[in-house]
């Protein structure tokens, strides 16, 4: 998918789905389909915005986990089911840089001085679990890029057959 759009077909910024506040839209996002194929249960894009079925969204208030998340209602292109935007509302600064294969940091010479002491990038990513505690579904700090799922929320996707996620141990 690309990024979402509004009603009248302009982009949302797809940032304001990384800043782990509650998105203020009251209209569905409209979803340009990327790609035609079978519907998934979750998605993935190339904006690191995450696209979820109602399925998924049942999944998550059966496990208590409504709170950290906001699903914001969208319309996929050529598929009449609802959708929905998962806006993750927790970010927790877990990176474990010692256990991490390796990264790197923007700095004021890249010209980019909102992202300066944020990863530039993370390979082999590692957080500390110590960190992370209870919460269930959350983005990194500093590496909004991954969303990380606790062991609980993945073997609950497991077991309710969901098609779309792919689960790297971290």
């Amino acid at each position: 998918m690309k990024s979402p759009l509004d009603e009248q077909g302009e982009d949302i910024l797809p940032w304001q789905l990384f800043q782990a506040k509650i998105f203020e839209w009251k209209k569905p996002l409209v979803l340009p389909l990327y790609r035609p194929g079978r519907s998934l249960d979750f998605s993935q894009t190339g904006f690191n915005f995450v696209v979820v079925s109602g399925r998924f969204v049942s999944l998550c208030e059966r496990l208590g986990i409504q709170d950290e998340v906001q699903f914001i209602p969208a319309r996929v292109e050529e598929h009449p089911e609802p959708y929905f935007v998962l806006n993750t509302l927790r970010i927790i600064r877990c990176v474990d840089e010692a256990r991490c294969e390796e990264f790197s940091f923007w700095g004021p010479e890249d010209g980019e001085p909102e992202r300066v002491g944020h990863y530039r990038h993370v390979s082999g990513l590692k957080v500390d679990p110590e960190k992370i505690g209870a919460t269930s579904i959350f983005r990194p700090w500093g590496w909004l890029v991954p969303l990380i799922v606790s062991e609980r929320v993945k073997r609950a996707i497991e077991e309710e057959g969901l098609i779309g996620p792919r689960f790297i141990e971290v």
